[in-house]
């Protein structure tokens, strides 16, 4: 199992002083700070730096334009790979031409280091570019379909459903060839399925998902992967699943660094947001199915130290992290998705824990996948 980043750039509320001039200093620091993170990631090895496309979601996630950072960060690293997660796909978020044209960019300038994740997104953004809800996955699928023919062909024409494309040349092609692996975001087991049915990548951004659901997901996608009906060049069989992480000598260093209060801030305004901008764009019987443990934990009230002790979030000594990333091991994840830079987490305690995660758990967590592939291809 490969160790990933994912980066939403938080800028958490509140904002210093009179606006708009907080907010800016907040996203200014948090977008420097995170390149910094990034360049350290890239010299200890980590795998991937997933980057997301999130419109208006203020406070969480300050990163509408990760073509912008990837192609940043292209400049300032050489070895981890880097990630769309995800372009928003449905035509009318940005049209499959210019999807085409930016990946292929970052591709290049990365000299052949993307990833490229896909999704549809939520209802509030959705709401917001004017995405038929019902129609976003038809749009999402003909979109890649579409993308993969502009790399492909000299000369591109489309005359699908929903994108009507004169003949033309679409430059630039991609760095890597025929192009860069495609992933599907998928928080359902039956997204899941499909990923696996198309041949995609699964980035699981789940939300506080205890470990016992992530393994059906895992096994639907596996499932449906054994047959793929690929949509796109490159046929994956590869997940990738997220959650928050932060390493530190010892617990009460975690603690000294505010590592409770931080994932209360990002459970809080992940409940908040949901509950205010999300649920009522939903019809009454989805509002019920939507986000169903972050309702249960809300109703309960939500304890940071519980979902540690469940493995669905990942604190504590470099001992005690390694054991929580071998479930996922165990559970078939091929690489971690590690959340760093949330809450009130200082820059410093970030670096300090990706430095730590480098020197003392990512080498066990290598040998111990090395142990469990070699043991499930015995077994096969």
């Amino acid at each position: 199992m490969e160790l990933d980043l994912l980066y939403e750039i938080d800028a958490p509320k509140p904002w210093p002083g009179k606006h708009p001039y907080g907010q800016k200093a907040v996203e200014q620091r948090a977008y420097h700070e995170a390149i910094e993170q990034i360049k350290l990631a890239d010299r200890i090895g980590f795998h991937t730096s997933w980057h997301v496309e999130h419109h208006f979601r203020e406070g969480r996630s300050h990163s509408p334009a990760p073509e912008v950072l990837l192609g940043a960060l292209s400049q300032v690293t050489e070895q981890i790979r880097l990630g769309f997660g995800v372009t928003l796909t449905p035509h009318p978020f940005t049209p499959p031409m210019r999807v085409a044209e930016k990946v292929a960019t970052a591709d290049i300038l990365s000299k052949g280091r993307v990833e490229w994740g896909t999704g549809r997104s939520t209802p509030m953004e959705q709401t917001a570019f004017g995405v038929d809800r019902e129609e976003s996955r038809g749009q999402w699928k003909e979109a890649i379909e579409a993308i993969v023919q502009m790399w492909d062909q000299e000369y591109f024409e489309f005359h699908g459903k929903y994108l009507d494309f004169p003949r033309r040349m679409v430059t630039p092609r991609p760095y890597q060839d025929p192009h860069p692996p495609c992933w599907m975001a998928a928080n359902s087991n039956d997204s899941a399925a499909l990923a696996g049915k198309y041949g995609l990548g699964l980035l699981s951004f789940t939300t506080l998902k205890p470990l016992e659901e992530l393994q059906k997901q895992v096994d639907q996608y596996r499932a449906a992967a054994r047959n793929p009906e690929p949509l796109t060049n490159v046929t994956q069989n590869k997940i990738a699943s997220y959650t928050l992480v932060h390493c530190t000598p010892t617990m009460a260093d975690a603690e000294e660094d505010g590592i409770w209060e931080s994932v209360l801030w990002w459970y809080q305004n992940l409940a908040e947001f949901t509950i205010e901008w999300e649920l009522p764009h939903l019809p009454p019987a989805e509002q019920e199915k939507a986000f169903p443990e972050l309702r249960r934990s809300r109703e309960e009230g939500f304890n940071p130290r519980a979902f540690n002790d469940a493995d669905m979030i990942i604190v504590g000594t470099p001992e005690q992290c390694i054991e929580k990333m071998k479930r996922y091991v165990d559970i078939g994840v091929d690489e971690l998705i590690c959340y760093k830079q949330f809450g009130h987490l200082s820059h410093e305690s970030i670096m300090r824990s990706l430095d730590l995660i480098g020197r003392e758990v990512m080498p066990e967590i290598e040998a111990y996948s090395r142990q469990v592939a070699a043991k499930r291809k015995a077994s096969a």
